[in-house]
């Protein structure tokens, strides 16, 4: 059977199941009952599905099952610690990592867990040393080697976390909110094993076009309990991580009968347009004022909109702004 990668590579329209949230790649001897120990729990309280390896036998090679887990998660993080360029396996967990972040997207969180970013980048250090061990002995091929410290390199040139000194449960409660946020965990519990529904969303995907920057409107039509909102709510969980916002509106018509219901609905939405204008929600406007305010946050001179009567004295205070005046 095809992996998911090279499915994807091959057509930009197939569909991914994600069954993991989280997949956690760690040297044992290093992590696994204190770190990683406590960073999966964190993960496993927020709701995130998370993935560690504890059953599967070990052994040289990377289990093909292991290998399908990885594709299936949405999100890696890579614990790089001491010893972790001396095991075989942990390598081809990174270089399969890295596959699925070129092929399908997947996002990689590297951990450098007191070891140096660019002793992974050069090879340096203990993994310098693993990787003399693996070209001294010829067990491994040379092009084998080739794709492990490619995989390094790539993965160590990432935006991580350097855990060098300081309180471990603080660091991991960093890590566990701003992956949940990656996430954006608001994903509706559907059945894993409804029929015929990989089909349907493919075909939604489809009229999605997700490549293009087009607004799309797609209607689903049929009568009552044949599955419209199920399919929905498969398709939303697909792919509303694509979007900075996401937002879903449920039983729109039965809400809409009710007293209120058209206000209630309006206060759920994001975005409305009335007479031809268009009136955003606040918190819409509050996340378009930090994008501004975000670069400059204490010279609103800078800034590409004023709201605020103090912000614009404070940028009329300004010598740059005087100029221009």
């Amino acid at each position: 059977m095809a992996s998911i990668c090279n499915q994807i590579a091959s057509s930009s329209t197939s569909v991914i199941r994600w069954n993991h949230d989280v997949f956690l790649s760690f040297r044992g001897e290093d992590t696994r009952y204190k770190f990683t120990d406590h960073l999966y729990a964190a993960l496993v309280n927020k709701s995130i599905r998370t993935f560690r390896d504890d059953k599967l036998k070990r052994g040289e090679e990377i289990a093909p099952e292991l290998l399908k887990v990885i594709e299936e998660s949405r999100l890696s993080i890579v614990i790089f610690s001491e010893n972790y360029a001396t095991s075989r396996w942990c390598l081809d967990e990174l270089v399969k990592i890295m596959e699925c972040r070129q092929k399908i997207r997947q996002i990689v969180v590297p951990i450098f867990y007191h070891v140096d970013p660019s002793d992974l980048r050069k090879q340096k250090g203990s993994c310098g040393k693993a990787f003399a061990s693996y070209e001294r002995h010829g067990r491994d091929s040379r092009e084998k080697i080739q794709k492990w410290r490619a995989a390094l390199t790539e993965a160590s040139n990432l935006s991580g976390w350097h855990l060098f000194e300081g309180y471990e449960s603080k660091h991991i409660k960093e890590i566990t909110e701003n992956v949940f946020k990656r996430l954006n965990c608001k994903q509706f519990v559907v059945d894993s094993k409804l029929v015929g529904m990989d089909s349907r969303v493919k075909e939604i995907s489809l009229r999605l076009h997700l490549e293009s920057n087009d607004v799309r409107i797609i209607g689903i039509y049929g009568i009552g309990g044949i599955g419209k909102t199920t399919l929905t709510k498969v398709v939303y969980n697909q792919f509303f991580y694509e979007f900075e916002h996401a937002s879903f509106l449920e039983d729109v018509s039965e809400i809409s009968k009710n007293q209120g219901g058209l206000k209630d609905l309006s206060d759920k939405c994001l975005i409305t347009i009335l007479e031809n204008r268009i009136n955003m929600h606040d918190l819409v406007q509050q996340m378009g004022w930090q994008v501004v305010r975000e670069k400059f946050p204490n010279e609103p001179s800078k800034w590409s909109r004023l709201w605020d009567s103090k912000d614009i004295e404070r940028a009329f205070a300004t010598s740059k702004v005087k100029t221009k005046l």
